[in-house]
């Protein structure tokens, strides 16, 4: 394994020099023009100019000096002008629907109006991955989900999916617009179109919809991602936690067994709806694992499941315009040893009329990827009839590719990775990073070049460097760091030599690129290391490459997650979910904090916040 240079790892002439590799290896001849990125200070320090925070452990949260942190939306805040109040002690469904959901995660800031480039105004998009009913509800026992009242699930499922909210700044402060006609709730029950190769296939109809054409709802969403007609994409990723009954007495049984279905579960909601029972609805499940695509600028439109971009626990969706004009969108699989992928549209985007590529997504190729140990990556084609994609295994057609990808991708040669999460689009380094949180079970016998650690506790960063065609069969990888603490050589960390005790982490999980071109990046496990997760940033470029900086700590027990930026960089949205979660013994009487309220009797409740300097100066 080669080890980060400073010199050579560290700077943009390495990041170019890469991609000028990348491009003779696909035979385009050279890297984009790309948009300068901030440069590292000649010194070898980060342009990133804030001061460290400590890793803490504490119930509250802490952010860098200089900086406001304002909650701006906590689970149960009103959307409309006719929401109730949010009462925690007598919650219903139809006040939830009119609610902000549970343990936000994605966040995506879309200007008003559409078009427009206003750091003042816009649309908050926002998923909510999951719903913690031990925290939720007073006296719930989660030992006993078969047993969880109608009243208590159909607050769950109302407090799932996606919500859609307008946020305008006056005088330094954020406020919800809540007579705007865009503010809108997706449930775990809402309509939604299935489209792609998928739609209608055998495997994808039950009984409430014979066509396979229309599922119910929205679940367990986690990242996301922005297209550039003005849509957002919502990740559907664990889903397995949301079936009863015995996968394997049904006709899914493998498919269902190799997404997860028949282990742990978290929810109950079968014993109130048979769709959420495999033995009553073995189809149900193959209709969740998707990317489903949402227009927030049209409040009337139904969200749409594009099946062309595969089934299983999508994390993110990075997307990137070609310079051909076709859309490429780099997906991870976030579970361990599983797979990333990317998406290659068939059809151009049209730059005149927004509306025309709403279905753009339905019509592409699915790839997934194998990392070489010269630091290549090959895009292996997930299509009917390539190699052993055959009926013979299994694939009559390709709708069964897609709804079995995980298989597919097995079978084609794909590198297992260490749980991908997030990969995000850098315009200024026409690169993709890789989040790569862990894989504490990884062994000797199965490392690799791009996973090159056993027992990997702590999680890495990879960058693809793909040179200018994205589409290309090929591609370029190298680390940007191996997270864990550096001064620990067990650990065998890497990252800048510069980087301090406060600024080293573990478990990259989330990604957003300021207006700089600097990453921002949020963890998921800190906790069991002995501090919160929370946000740190570093120049991708130049000297201060890999020199990770501490920005945002979380309260005890919550995760970081969906950070983004207005255009200006002046505000940094962020989500803390599920605050006070330190395990068994934290329930709604005794959480391990009470953020944000601190009010005896209120649970802690997942957020929304915004960061904004003291002076009013972008962020970082």
């Amino acid at each position: 394994m080669k080890k980060l240079s400073a010199e050579k790892q560290a700077s943009r002439r390495a990041v170019l020099a890469a991609g000028l590799s990348a491009a003779a290896a696909t035979g385009i001849g050279i890297v984009p023009d790309v948009a300068e990125a901030a440069e590292g200070a000649p010194d070898g320090t980060s342009t990133l100019s804030f001061a460290e925070i400590p890793h803490k452990l504490s119930p509250v949260h802490e952010v860098s000096p200089g900086h406001d942190v304002q909650i701006l939306l906590r689970w149960g805040d009103a959307l409309t002008e006719a929401a109730p109040a949010w009462t925690p002690e007598t919650q219903s469904a139809a006040a939830q629907k009119v609610q902000f959901g549970y343990d936000n995660d994605f966040i995506a800031f879309k200007p008003l109006p559409y078009g427009s480039n206003s750091s003042t105004r816009g649309l908050l998009c926002i998923n909510h991955e999951s719903t913690r009913n031990q925290l939720m509800f007073p006296g719930f026992d989660k030992r006993k989900l078969d047993d969880i009242s109608k009243e208590y699930a159909d607050v769950e499922i109302a407090a799932s999916g996606h919500t859609i909210v307008e946020v305008a700044l006056k005088n330094g402060q954020w406020g919800v617009n809540l007579k705007s006609r865009y503010n809108r709730r997706i449930t775990a029950d809402t309509e939604i179109d299935i489209t792609g190769p998928a739609a209608g296939h055998a495997r994808m109809r039950t009984t409430d919809d014979p066509k396979g054409v229309l599922a119910l709802g929205t679940f367990a969403n986690c990242a996301g991602g922005e297209t550039p007609w003005g849509t957002v994409l919502t990740a559907e990723e664990n889903i397995h936690f949301f079936f009863g009954g015995d996968p394997k007495r049904t006709s899914e049984a493998a498919n269902h067994q190799l997404m997860g279905l028949g282990g742990e579960r978290f929810y109950g909601w079968q014993a109130h709806y048979p769709r959420f029972n495999v033995e009553a609805e073995p189809h149900e499940p193959n209709r969740f694992g998707w990317i489903v695509e949402i227009d927030p600028y049209s409040p009337d439109k139904r969200p749409a499941k594009r099946t062309a971009m595969g089934r299983f626990k999508h994390e993110a969706a990075g997307v990137v315009v070609n310079p051909d004009g076709r859309v490429v969108c780099y997906l991870g699989d976030d579970e361990l040893f599983q797979y990333i992928y990317k998406f290659v549209s068939s059809k151009k985007v049209n730059t005149k009329d927004r509306m025309r590529n709403w279905g753009l997504l339905d019509e592409g190729t699915l790839y997934t990827a194998r990392f070489n140990a010269d630091n290549t990556i090959t895009w292996l084609p997930l299509e009917l009839g390539s190699g052993p994609l055959t009926a013979a295994n299994g694939f009559a057609s390709q709708a069964d590719v897609l709804i079995d990808a995980r298989r597919a991708a097995s079978l084609v040669g794909a590198t297992p990775m260490d749980r991908p999460e997030d990969l995000e689009y850098n315009k200024f380094t026409n690169t993709i990073f890789v989040a790569l949180t862990k894989n504490n079970r990884r062994t000797d016998a199965n490392v690799d070049a791009a996973n090159p650690r056993t027992r990997n506790r702590h999680g890495h960063v990879i960058e693809i460097v793909p040179g200018l065609d994205h589409t290309a069969p090929t591609a370029r990888w190298q680390f940007l760091f191996l997270g864990g603490d550096p001064s620990d050589p067990a650990v065998k960390a890497q990252y800048h030599p510069g980087v301090s005790a406060k600024g080293w982490l573990s478990n990259p999980d989330n990604f957003t690129v300021d207006p700089k071109g600097r990453l921002w990046i949020s963890t998921d496990g800190a906790n069991d290391y002995g501090f919160d997760d929370g946000l740190w940033a570093t120049d991708v470029v130049g000297e201060g490459r890999a020199l990770t900086k501490h920005f945002f700590s979380c309260p005890i027990g919550g995760e970081l997650t969906g950070p983004t930026f207005t255009p200006d960089g002046t505000t940094l949205f962020c989500s803390v979910q599920h605050p006070g979660d330190t395990g068994d013994d934290s329930s709604f009487v005794t959480p391990a904090t009470r953020w944000p309220d601190f009010k005896d009797g209120i649970p802690p409740r997942p957020s929304v916040i915004a960061i904004r300097t003291t002076s009013g100066k972008p962020i970082g």
